[in-house]
């Protein structure tokens, strides 16, 4: 029997995710920039490398992101397979960012109440991306 990651443990992993990746992206923008800060006007540009990094990495490191790693849960496609590209990009791209730009959020308040309700802890972005999230 599969064990679906609850709402508390998918929250953490993105907490430390934003966190991390905060952190990284802050000190790269030093770098270039000789400022350590996210603006509102770069803000634009940190959504584009996270979104990016939360298409890519999963499909390099077998479902993993870091938050997700430390959590010890990792994304999964619906047959129990590892992701694919395709699956992260309706995941992330369509199901989570654009159909959460077009609901002006509602769909967010909507994918917390699945996970936390749906027995198989399934959001919007992960029916989208035939995805689920998993605990190890």
């Amino acid at each position: 029997m599969e064990s679906y990651a609850g709402f508390g443990k998918r929250l953490i992993a993105r907490f430390l995710d934003v966190t991390i990746f905060s952190i990284l992206i802050g000190g790269l923008f030093y770098i270039f920039t000789g400022e350590y800060s996210i603006a509102l006007n770069k803000g634009l540009i940190w959504d584009l490398f996270y979104t990016l990094y939360l298409i890519v990495i999963p499909v390099l490191w077998a479902g993993y992101i870091i938050g997700k790693r430390i959590c010890n849960i990792k994304l999964k496609r619906t047959d129990g397979d590892n992701v694919k590209l395709s699956n992260t990009i309706l995941r992330e791209f369509v199901g989570f960012h654009l159909i959460g730009i077009v609901t002006l959020g509602i769909s967010l308040v909507v994918s917390i109440f699945m996970v936390i309700f749906r027995e198989d802890k399934r959001a919007i972005h992960d029916i989208i991306g035939g995805t689920y999230v998993s605990e190890n």
